[in-house]
Formats: structure tokens, C-alpha cells, sequence
């Protein structure tokens, strides 16, 4: 896995699909690779796009890799898709509508499933963004699954979250109020030719502007609502995606000249932490209470009402802080 970890770092593209693949799977040692790379990570741009099912996430992202490129910026993505009911893999559409950037070497996508993650995105998201990273991926845009309204998890990895709204889904401000609202930094009204467009831009400032001192948000930060036209109007469409890309630009740049960054990274630099965590200690417990049989009799015993899960995870929680403090004794001594 180490030497995984420097074929990474010497620009290796097969080597960070096995490892990003790798890393999807769980497979063991794996982290070893990412111990490897992450002395060199903290140098793109992570961009979090995130919206309802059908607001047209993917098209965006397709136009926006297409207006950095226009720029001579390198673009990694990483599109989370709906994990498939019989292999465990993502379903891969998002990949499909960007078949247009797939012989360019400035591009690398890749498509994450999302393994009953909630939050609209996958538990590999964060190492995905480190390999991406020490590719010398300028941007890396990170495009969640689309589940509604509890897909506010990426704020735990990007520098810039757009939310992406579209007029007519019958949602839009359900969605505003239940915590999408809190972790947009700028809003793109979507297919904005449609009926109900002007009504969502108006209703979107309004929660704005009421919102404008509410914690989590960066202090100074102008929240845009952008419009972008219909797909179906290509020279519009592209115009649009481009003030998206400069305002997304504009963003980052206030961070950075606000001395603002460094929450960001601190906010991702935990949350990393925690699933480091989670990956180290209850993963392996929870795989060996499943290969013993002891998960299905801790079920049982739930179903019988002989127990309950509060009083079970106490006494796990227990056993193993002592099996292990025992371990750490025994090897000192």
C-alpha cells in the first residue's frame, strides 16, 4: 500500500483509480496508502455541489469542468451516484453525462457510490479528495447523490458549497428551511427559464437577506443567486456557468483575504479525523460482533425486549475499552 501511495504521487492515474477504488471498498491497509500522500495534500480548490434529485447537478458540473478548462485550470470530480441494490458499486450516471471530458488528461472523473452513507455523499469522498489533490488537480468538484434535505454533510469537505435549486419541484423553500439554506455559499437557480423562476429567485434573496447573520455562514460573505438558462440553449447556458465559475473564484478569494480558510480546513481536518476514527476502532468491532454471530444474538435479544441497544452498547463499549487497555499494559510490560 505504500508504494500504491508513491505511484500516486509521482502522477500515476491507474494508481489512483486503484487506490480511490480501494479505498471505496474498505480494504484493508489502505490508509497506509493515504499516510503516504497527505503530507503533500491541502493545495486545490474543493468545490461542493449540492441540490434536490433533478435540479441538474450533473449538467452543471459537466459545463463547469468545461469553463475551467477554458481557463487552463486541471479538474478532478468526484460524482457520488446511487449505490447499485446488487453490486455494492455506484450506477455510474453521472460519468455518462461528462463522456465529453474523458480523453482530456485535465480531467479526471470518478464515480463514488454511496455505500448507505447519509448526507449525499460517500465515506470515501474525503481520502477521494486527497488523491485528486496530490494529482495537481487545480479544482476538484465534488458532486453529491441528490437525496434532499439532509444533504449538508459536504460542508465537512469543501472551501465553496453551491446549492443547486430548480423552479417547479414543489420543494424548493422545504428545502431552503431544513438546513441546505445553512451551508450555501452561493445559490444557482437552475433551468431558469422555466414557470416559477422569478417567484424562487425572489423567495431565495429573501431567506438571504433574513439569514445574513446566522452562524456557520462567513462573516462578509454576499450570498449570490445566480440564474443560469436551459441547457437546451447552449451559448446561454455556457455564459451563465461562467459567472458561476468567476463567482465561485470570487469565493475562495474572499477566504483567503479574510483569513477565513483555515475554519474551512480545520472543519474538514475534524471531520477526517472523526471517520479516521470510526475507521480504526468500531469498524473492526463491529466486523468481528458480525463474523462471531454475536450482532444477529444482539438483535434477537433487542426483538425479544431483553434488552435494548443503549444498555448493549455499554457493555461493548466497555468490553473493549478494557480488552484493549489489558493489551496496552501487556505490551509496556
Amino acid at each position: 500500500m505504500k508504494e500504491l501511495g508513491k505511484r500516486v504521487l509521482a502522477g500515476d492515474i491507474r494508481a489512483a483509480s486503484r487506490l480511490i477504488r480501494n479505498l471505496e471498498d474498505q480494504i484493508t491497509d489502505t490508509y497506509i496508502a493515504i499516510q503516504e500522500i497527505f503530507k503533500e495534500t491541502g493545495k486545490s480548490h474543493v468545490i461542493g455541489i449540492t441540490g434536490a434529485p433533478g435540479a441538474g447537478k450533473s449538467t452543471l458540473t459537466d459545463e463547469l469542468i468545461q469553463a475551467y478548462r477554458s481557463q487552463g485550470k486541471t479538474v478532478g470530480v468526484l460524482a457520488v451516484d446511487p449505490t447499485s441494490p446488487f453490486t455494492g458499486g455506484a450506477l455510474l450516471g453521472d460519468r455518462i453525462r461528462m463522456l465529453r471530458h474523458a480523453e482530456d488528461p485535465g480531467v479526471f472523473v470518478r464515480s463514488l457510490a454511496t455505500r448507505g452513507a447519509m448526507g449525499g455523499i460517500s465515506k470515501a469522498v474525503g481520502e477521494g479528495i486527497h488523491v485528486m489533490d496530490v494529482l495537481g488537480k487545480d479544482r476538484i468538484i465534488v458532486e453529491t447523490v441528490g437525496v434532499g434535505q439532509q444533504e449538508v454533510e459536504i460542508i465537512n469537505h469543501a472551501h465553496t458549497v453551491i446549492v443547486v435549486l430548480v423552479p417547479g419541484m414543489g420543494d424548493e423553500i422545504q428545502a431552503l428551511k431544513a438546513g441546505l439554506m445553512e451551508i450555501a455559499d452561493i445559490f444557482v437557480i437552475n433551468k431558469a427559464d422555466r414557470e416559477g423562476a422569478g417567484k424562487l429567485y425572489k423567495e431565495t434573496m429573501n431567506m438571504v437577506q433574513m439569514s445574513r447573520d446566522r452562524a456557520g455562514v462567513s462573516k462578509g460573505w454576499q450570498i449570490p443567486v445566480l440564474l443560469v438558462e436551459s441547457v437546451m440553449e447552449p451559448h446561454k447556458f455556457a455564459e451563465s456557468v461562467e459567472k458561476l465559475r468567476d463567482k465561485i473564484e470570487e469565493h475562495y478569494q474572499f477566504l483567503v483575504d479574510n483569513d477565513l480558510i483555515s475554519e474551512r480546513m480545520r472543519r474538514k481536518t475534524a471531520a477526517e479525523i472523526q471517520e479516521a476514527l470510526w475507521g480504526a476502532i468500531m469498524c473492526p468491532i463491529l466486523n468481528e460482533m458480525e463474523a462471531s454471530g454475536e450482532m444477529k444474538r444482539m438483535i434477537d435479544r433487542c426483538l425479544l425486549k431483553d434488552t435494548d441497544p443503549y444498555t448493549l452498547a455499554d457493555e461493548i463499549a466497555l468490553r473493549y475499552m478494557k480488552e484493549g487497555l489489558a493489551k496496552d499494559i501487556c505490551a509496556d510490560s
